[in-house]
């Protein structure tokens, strides 16, 4: 039996929980967006009207008014959303408990062997949720899960497409690349050097020559191409191990000197050092990734000589990887850290004389319930007190799991 394999994605997904929130919006053009006040005043999320008007996301406030005068701005309410988000698993649930979430609007389904046919249910999905969310969500309908979503993103909003064995090569072959679950810009431009720029051409292209020039990612866009992804479909409660916990923001101000990036460092890392420990982790390795004025971006990574889940051991090692491999030509712009190798804090390791200060442990588990129960400001490192080029309120990442 062929699998039949749902993915239904929630058509702007921030913008329509805003319309149901407020009535009144309904039939204007809205976009969710930052604080104008900052470099994070862009658009996150946007209605089918604002889209029409040319609004994208990640465009800035300003623009998104200019090209849309009549655009409605609203500031993201991320709880509201991860409940929504919720209440649509809950939807999902109902037909299987293969359900496999993708972000807080995407989620895969597995419905082989139902009694109802696939798109007999995709079609239900979309009245349900209709009714009791007031949202509407866009599906598509294959035998794998990148077909899937593809189909998903293909008609928009309120729509079901289906991709079958019979007719993936007419639908999907004529798509471009860029199209394809996982083929970002730079796998994208790479391929394009080669020669190849439709899913099509991938999916024709002589494997040897994918895999030499892109490595293993080559290789399996290219099984994706073909139509060979056989990737399954989570059961509800099975979740992939958190392979990293990052942290990154724009700054007001472009930063000159490590100096400057050391205080970004302490910042982003209180948010990084309670995740950790909410999630019972300790990193043994540090990313640091760099976008300077030119919006060029670097990247680094390097291991730690014990693992830890300390912030101002990972600000630190985050800070010397800085100084050690950016040349400073041009200023930076942006920075991101993240906690990478992780493993459980209840891993084996070797006694070190020189080891972690336990009583930093108990003092930093000590500052997340001051945080939990006043605020995240209500406690901070001094040097976050002094002149510095963090907005006012560096974005946090969403809850981890168990949060929502």
């Amino acid at each position: 039996m062929d699998r039949a394999i749902l993915h239904s994605d929630a058509n702007a997904f921030y913008a329509s929980v805003e319309a149901v929130l407020h009535p009144e919006l309904k039939g204007r053009a809205i976009a969710v967006c930052g604080a104008a006040e900052n470099r994070h005043g862009v658009v996150l999320a946007k209605s089918e009207l604002a889209k029409r008007a040319g609004v994208k996301t990640g465009m800035a406030n300003w623009q998104a008014k200019q090209l849309c005068p009549q655009l409605v701005i609203i500031p993201p309410h991320h709880d509201v959303y991860a409940e929504f988000s919720r209440r649509l698993h809950e939807i999902y649930e109902r037909y299987t408990d293969r359900v496999e979430g993708y972000g807080l609007d995407e989620c895969w389904l597995d419905v082989t062997g139902c009694p109802m046919a696939p798109r007999a249910i995709a079609d239900e999905l979309r009245a349900v949720v209709k009714k009791e969310l007031g949202i509407t969500v866009s599906v598509g309908v294959s035998f794998n899960k990148v077909f899937a979503k593809l189909g998903s993103d293909m008609k928009k909003p309120d729509a079901v497409t289906e991709i079958g064995r019979e007719n993936f090569r007419q639908t999907v072959w004529k798509l471009p690349c860029s199209d394809l679950l996982f083929c970002g810009r730079a796998t994208t431009e790479k391929l394009r050097l080669l020669g190849v720029v439709t899913i099509g051409d991938l999916a024709k292209a002589p494997s040897d020559l994918i895999e030499r020039k892109l490595g293993k990612n080559g290789a399996m866009l290219q099984k994706y191409a073909r139509g060979q992804d056989d990737s399954p479909v989570a059961r509800v409660g099975e979740e992939e191990p958190v392979k990293s916990v990052g942290h990154g923001v724009t700054c007001v101000a472009d930063l000159t000197d490590v100096g400057e990036a050391d205080v970004v460092f302490v910042a982003l890392t209180q948010d990084i050092g309670q995740k950790l420990r909410y999630l019972g982790l300790q990193a043994r390795g540090v990313q640091v990734t760099a976008r300077d004025a030119d919006l060029r971006f670097e990247s680094w990574q390097q291991l730690l000589s014990e693992p830890t889940q300390c912030a101002a051991d990972l600000a630190k090692a985050a800070t010397e990887l800085l100084k050690t491999r950016y040349g400073w030509r041009k200023p930076i712009r942006a920075l991101t850290v993240s906690a990478i190798h992780l493993e459980s804090v209840n891993a084996p390791a070797q006694l070190s004389l020189f080891g972690s200060d336990p009583k930093r442990r108990r003092v930093e588990g000590a500052v997340d319930k001051i945080r939990e129960k006043f605020g995240e400001n209500a406690i901070k490192p001094a040097v976050l007190l002094g002149e510095n080029k963090l907005p006012e309120e560096a974005p946090r990442q969403s809850p981890p799991p168990g949060n929502l």
